[in-house]
């Protein structure tokens, strides 16, 4: 499909069958990632594959105190906390793999003052977003499905500690991918004359 059918079919799926993809496929997956746009070409960014049910389990046990705390901040009953969390953690268990990828700032330029290196992480960050949109287009092109999944930016330590990850290694999203087992429904985008604030 061209670019733009590619870019305005692709969507976040959240059901998936249990047959894994190939590994090869998620080699392509990834490859595609590796050519982001990045801060002075670092590539600051680092994937974890994650295919075991038992790491999995892993996963979404660790992050389920956290999501539990933070349901329970929103001012959520316990029956309607249970109810999410558990939806949350059937996306986990039940993706065929999971990618989590990982901000790596090691290779970065440093700077002497604040500004500039918070400015330095802040397009490392961007930078890994590039590589996530690759990565969830790259999946859709071969006919696979994925989503994106934010958890472990309010849970990092229990992702952390679940994947056994170097200090150096920050988790910053899960993208789960698979094949298609249920149409989402798809979310309405805002007109372009809303998106331009200014043309000058």
């Amino acid at each position: 499909m061209d670019f733009f059918t590619l870019v305005q079919t692709r969507r976040t799926v959240r059901s998936f069958r249990p047959d894994p993809p190939p590994r090869a496929a998620i080699e392509q997956i990834l490859l595609a990632a590796g050519w982001a746009p990045s801060p002075h070409g670092r590539q600051p960014w680092r994937f974890v594959v994650v295919e075991s049910l038992e790491r999995k389990q892993l996963l979404a046990q660790a992050m389920g105190a956290a999501w539990r705390h933070h349901l329970a901040l929103d001012g959520l009953d316990p029956a309607t906390i249970e109810v999410r969390l558990q939806r949350s953690q059937e996306r986990v268990l039940n993706a065929p793999v999971i990618i989590v990828p990982c901000l790596y700032l090691n290779d970065l330029d440093t700077y002497p003052d604040a500004e500039r290196q918070a400015a330095e992480t802040t397009m490392a960050i961007q930078s890994l977003g590039c590589a996530v949109q690759n990565m969830l287009l790259a999946a859709f092109a071969l006919g696979l499905a994925a989503g994106w999944m934010c958890a472990p930016l309010f849970a990092p330590a229990a992702v952390r500690t679940a994947l056994a990850l170097a200090d150096d290694l920050h988790p910053q999203a899960l993208i789960p991918i698979g094949y298609l087992a249920q149409e989402p429904k798809r979310r309405p985008r805002r007109p372009l004359h809303e998106l331009i604030v200014q043309w000058l």
